[in-house]
């Protein structure tokens, strides 16, 4: 057996000893560097006054020296003066030696006074110093003649400063020395304990994991044992039932047995479903076809109930497909239980169950099995550690009143489901005729809207937007029309919300913005240029990780500036898109103006309103219209107004129909106006007919 404990001693042995080597020279480096980097600092600092107060008495050598390549002449009593005035000036501080160099790099003046004349001994630090920027070196273990006397055995931080003219020029370098040896000493004395504190924490940890490996690889001795000594029992039980088998002639009666047994697993499986257990779809409708003949030879009535669970995709698409599939079968145990015996439940796929029940005597007996259906998801349920709420939505179709045969129930309970989806989580709904002629309306105007891009029948109206004291035109509303050859003149009202139930709203928003951005730079090449266009975002179209490139491909292919375009976006789209933050960030960083549309009629947060990287309100038409008539439309407004002026937002005000609204709005100084009173939406060519030779 392989030795666990061995080979996890040997590995821990040598990764410890590799951390515990790697850590002492990291943590000495770093020392060294905050250390110098704290020292060299000072010594910039001592340069500094150096400079301020005993230049004027060393300038002079300086300039004596300029030209000379030699020493310059001897300093005799002057240099020791010198010399003795930057001692009292460095008393009591750790600077030990002082140079002073000039710009060829000659030492002018020392602290040891032998140095003077000679040339610089690290001459990479002295040009950088003479290009006007500082270096440091560190020398460790030398000999230092310094101000108070010899140091044997110093370890020095030698700092190179320029010395700055009035004319901006470096009239020369001072070298300052500071003896580091202390805090040599300090970083050496605190390796070692750092190195004693991690041997010490990395042998305990050692200690532990030994034990504890030491201890698995016992228990994995033992059940070693007891499986080799299970499977000698076993095979010792399978010797001695063949030898029975072939002792009693009865190989073919196992064999039969065996495919009966197979066969009954395989019509079990043909019949229910792998993960709840429920009877499955082909089950469901076998049986549903079995009570319509027996309920009409009875002359009874049947319920089928359709169950949709509300928030489960969320669930799938946040916890995953594991989580999800254990919350299905506790759904199921749960729908089991409120069922009961009498009635039929089964599982279709998905998320959706039905239920069958039988011997229906009025539409009450339905009603009350579906409220208790709903009510079993009251509690929340408990999987894999998540507390996790759900709701459901059920449609019912009676037999025969709503169908007489397993495909017309079916579905006529589906569109019963969809009904009481729509009325809210929770509900449930009887199938009504007409709910046939709407699923059937919303399939036809599906099909349509899907070819109604490519075959041209789209277009985009603008609606302009002026400023509120001048009336000049700051901008456009774009606006989707579609002319329908089969339907008419279709309003957006009917077309926008199955757009967005559908998904087409993905491609019919991308298309709105080419056309937008297209017809605005093809205005533009006829001398037309539009201030600004607004486009509105749906949160379809904000939820596909692929928006932001299809925006800046849409942007590059047409050449429209992305300041020109601003994105209008309701309340409600913010708070359902996931990381809404970062993307209106990125179409901020874009360039592109950002607007909340009907402000107000929707998730008001101020909280996050004050976070959004927007520019600019709209007030929706809903309080415009109240103005001169409804004193609670005209609050609402001013409040708007004075939250978008402390946000420092512009405001738009759309739905404007009057003078007196217009003059109420800018009295209050909304910046724009949109509505019937400076025009209605327009084709592009009727658009540029009216504004554009204004």
């Amino acid at each position: 057996m392989f030795n666990l404990s061995r080979y996890f001693s040997t590995l821990s042995f040598i990764l410890i000893v590799l951390a515990a080597g790697a850590l002492g020279p990291l943590y000495r480096y770093l020392s060294v560097q905050q250390m110098s980097a704290f020292a060299a600092d000072r010594n910039v600092a001592m340069a500094q006054v150096f400079r301020n107060s005993l230049w004027p008495g060393f300038a002079e050598q300086v300039r004596y020296s300029y030209g000379r390549t030699g020493a310059p002449p001897p300093a005799g009593v002057a240099a020791g003066e010198l010399r003795q005035r930057l001692a009292d000036l460095m008393r009591d501080t750790a600077v030990v030696r002082l140079r002073v160099y000039n710009r060829l790099g000659v030492v002018v003046f020392s602290t040891n006074l032998g140095e003077i004349g000679r040339e610089t001994e690290n001459p990479a630090l002295f040009r950088q110093a003479l290009a006007g920027q500082t270096g440091s070196d560190l020398a460790q273990g030398i000999a230092v003649e310094g101000l108070e006397g010899h140091h044997a055995k110093a370890d020095l931080l030698s700092t190179f400063v320029p010395v700055v003219g009035r004319a901006r020029e470096v009239e020369g370098v001072v070298e300052v020395g500071q003896d580091v040896s202390p805090f040599m000493a300090e970083v050496t004395r605190t390796l070692w304990w750092v190195t004693a504190g991690v041997v010490g924490v990395f042998a305990l940890l050692y200690l532990l994991q030994f034990l504890v490996v030491r201890r698995a690889h016992q228990i994995l001795r033992i059940q070693e044992a007891k499986i080799q000594a299970s499977r000698s029992t076993l095979e010792l039980q399978v010797e001695q039932r063949t030898a029975e088998l072939k002792r009693a002639n009865r190989q073919l009666e196992g064999e039969v047995a065996e495919r009966r047994q197979a066969e009954s697993k395989l019509n079990y499986l043909a019949y229910h479903d792998p993960l709840t257990g429920l009877p499955n779809r082909r089950r469901y409708i076998e049986r549903l076809a079995e009570s319509i003949g027996e309920a009409q030879r009875r002359n009874q009535r049947l319920a089928v109930l359709f169950i949709d669970l509300d928030q489960f995709k969320q669930v799938n698409d946040s916890l995953g497909h594991t989580i999800g599939d254990e919350l299905l079968v506790a759904v199921a145990t749960r729908l089991s239980r409120q069922v009961g015996l009498t009635d039929r439940l089964a599982r279709l796929g998905g998320d959706e169950f039905i239920c069958l029940m039988e011997g229906v005597g009025a539409e009450d007996e339905a009603a009350e099995l579906a409220r208790e259906i709903i009510a079993a998801f009251d509690q929340p349920y408990l999987v894999a550690g998540h507390e996790l709420y759900l709701s459901t939505s059920v449609g019912i179709s009676l037999y025969p009143v709503d169908g007489d045969d397993v495909g017309t129930l079916m579905r006529n309970a589906d569109s019963a489901m969809y009904r009481a989806k729509a009325a809210g989580r929770g509900h449930y709904h009887f199938y009504t005729p007409d709910m046939t002629d709407a699923v059937m309306e919303r399939v036809r105007v599906e099909n349509l809207l899907r070819r109604a891009i490519e075959n041209h029948e789209l277009e985009v109206y603008l609606q302009q937007q002026v400023d509120a004291v001048s009336g000049r035109l700051t901008g456009a509303e774009a606006l989707i029309r579609w002319h329908s050859p089969e339907l008419g003149e279709v309003p957006p009202t009917r077309f926008i919300g199955l757009a967005e139930e559908t998904g087409l709203i993905v491609s019919l928003g991308n298309w709105v913005l080419r056309e937008t951005c297209r017809q605005v730079m093809a205005w533009r090449a006829d001398g037309f240029d539009l201030p600004q266009v607004s486009v509105n975002l749906s949160v379809k179209q904000l939820e596909r990780p692929e928006f932001i490139h299809i925006l800046t491909d849409i942007l590059a292919e047409t050449g429209l500036e992305p300041e020109r375009l601003k994105l209008e976006l309701t309340e409600s789209v913010v708070m359902q898109v996931d990381n809404a933050f970062v993307l209106l960030d990125r179409l901020r960083a874009l360039g592109i103006t950002l607007a909340i549309d009907d402000f107000g009629t929707g998730y008001s947060s101020l909280n996050y309103l004050k976070l959004l990287p927007i520019q600019q309100l709209k007030i929706d038409r809903s309080f415009v219209v109240g103005i001169g008539s409804n004193r609670g439309d005209e609050a609402i407004i001013t409040t708007v107004m004075a939250l978008a002026k402390s946000l420092g937002l512009e405001v738009v005000a759309e739905g404007v129909e009057t003078e007196e609204q217009a003059g109420f709005l800018t009295i209050l100084g909304c910046q724009q106006l949109q509505g019937f009173l400076h025009g209605e939406p327009v084709a592009a060519g009727k658009f540029e007919a009216r504004w554009g030779k204004r």
